[in-house]
């Protein structure tokens, strides 16, 4: 038994932290997710001038929890937990003619994807972790460890990987229902993730240029020294956004779920646990995809003039400090997406692949283009790729404007009778205007005829 024991132990401090880190982070994003749900109903609510969940408690209306847990429904704090009660109570129907194997499969692959993205994530930087020793025996060697679970070189590559994956539970879950609806709304998730993969991908391509790593840790210790890539790629910011809403299926990107075109999507055949994993995978890849955009743009942990959110700072709290700042940034984040869903239309499917197509791709080419014209002569302050930035902006929109203008597009098309294309009083006829209608010896018509 010693002799295996010496031969696993002492682990090392990366190993040690990163598994603490993932189980930590798990249980902290599950724990999340609730508080979001019930975040967006509440931005929802009041955006619309109502008041959102204000009853449900955590007594869930039992008498024999209301004397346990009386007060503590006030905002109606307890609507989640009545929500994911209900998904485990409810009925798991499953359609007829549906591939039984995929259909179970399929909410798998969609949250899977979500909850290993954010392993290259640095939540807190550097952590001097100390030696553990106990029972005579050293267990964990002390040393230097990243607070991420995976701290690899190719960090970037590997989300990039991780999260195009999501996009097989959603397309083999409309495909396996037998739904007509539902495998539309899988195909358009399908062409929107090929489409917006692009942009996305030249963006970060044109961040990294300047930092010339994939390394996230990297990333982070660039912008603290030189400034937030959002003030110096804020075109590339913005970019990146919208491609994490389209692949994300949020509004003004969730065509792929319309209710108006497609009933509920991709998951409208299913029910009880099974869309609860795809309700939990939408805020899973919103969360990641926060994380991802506060790593590329907004200094991680990071916070300027607070010396506890620096790369220096390795001991306790600063890593409690960094995670709690790097986790605000990251739910903010998603509030922001709330806004947008409940503030901005869903734009139509053609619009969606237009705008990729024929906006975000070529701007986020000719980024990449500027971005190494600035590297190579050596401007590279964030000022100056600010103004860089604003020149191609100011360039841009006037051709855009030129180029993709077009008189005929989303034409508006009469429809008789309304109120934009109303009638003309002598195109009104309420006579029958049938031959069969208009014959006297028609057995019908004389039958129909009053005596």
């Amino acid at each position: 038994m010693d002799a295996i024991l010496d031969s696993i132990f002492p682990l090392s401090p990366q190993f040690f932290v990163g598994a603490l880190t993932a189980v930590v982070m798990v249980h902290l994003i599950l724990g999340t997710i609730p508080l979001l749900i019930y975040f967006e109903r509440k931005i929802s609510a009041y955006i619309q001038d109502r008041m959102g969940p204000n009853r449900v408690g955590f007594d869930l209306g039992l008498p024999v929890l209301q004397k346990l847990f009386r007060g503590f429904g006030f905002w109606g704090l307890g609507q989640s937990l009545a929500d994911g009660l209900k998904f485990i109570l409810k009925e798991d129907y499953m359609p007829k003619g549906a591939d039984r194997a995929l259909f179970t499969l399929a909410p798998a692959l969609a949250v899977v994807p979500a909850f290993i993205g954010w392993a290259i994530i640095p939540w807190g930087g550097e952590f001097l972790l100390p030696t553990i020793e106990f029972f005579g025996r050293e267990w964990v060697s002390g040393g230097y460890a990243s607070v991420m679970v995976a701290d690899i070189n190719v960090g970037f590559i590997y989300l990039l990987a991780i999260a195009s994956l999501g996009i097989y539970g959603i397309t083999l879950g409309g495909w396996a229902s037998n739904n007509k609806y539902s495998f539309l709304g899988g195909l358009r998730a399908s062409a929107g993730m090929i489409s917006y993969e692009i942009p996305m991908g030249m963006t970060i391509l044109a961040t990294l240029l300047l930092v010339g790593s994939f390394a996230p840790s990297v990333i982070v210790e660039d912008q603290v020294r030189n400034g937030w890539f959002i003030l110096a790629q804020p075109i590339a910011a913005v970019v990146f956004f919208a491609c994490i809403l389209a692949e994300a299926n949020r509004a003004p990107f969730d065509n792929a779920e319309a209710e108006q075109e497609l009933v509920g999507g991709y998951h409208t055949e299913y029910s009880a646990m099974r869309f609860a994993l795809f309700f939990l995978a939408e805020y899973a890849h919103m969360m990641t995809s926060s994380a991802f955009f506060t790593l590329l743009f907004l200094g991680g942990y990071h916070v300027p003039f607070i010396e506890l959110t620096s790369p220096e700072a390795t001991g306790f709290l600063a890593v409690f400090v960094k995670i709690n700042v790097f986790f605000i940034k990251v739910v903010g984040l998603v509030c922001f997406m709330m806004v947008i869903r409940w503030t901005v239309p869903r734009i139509r499917y053609d619009q969606v692949l237009k705008l990729c197509w024929s906006s975000l791709i070529p701007l986020s080419l000719v980024l990449v283009v500027a971005t190494s014209i600035m590297l190579k002569l050596g401007a590279t302050e964030w000022w100056q790729m600010a103004l860089m930035n604003l020149v191609l902006l100011i360039a841009l929109v006037p051709t855009a404007t030129l180029l993709f203008n077009s008189k005929t597009v989303n034409k508006k098309l009469p429809m008789a009778g309304s109120r934009f294309s109303p009638l003309r009083e002598q195109d009104v006829s309420t006579a029958p205007v049938s031959r069969t209608a208009l014959d006297d010896d028609n057995p019908f018509n004389k039958a129909a005829r009053p005596v």
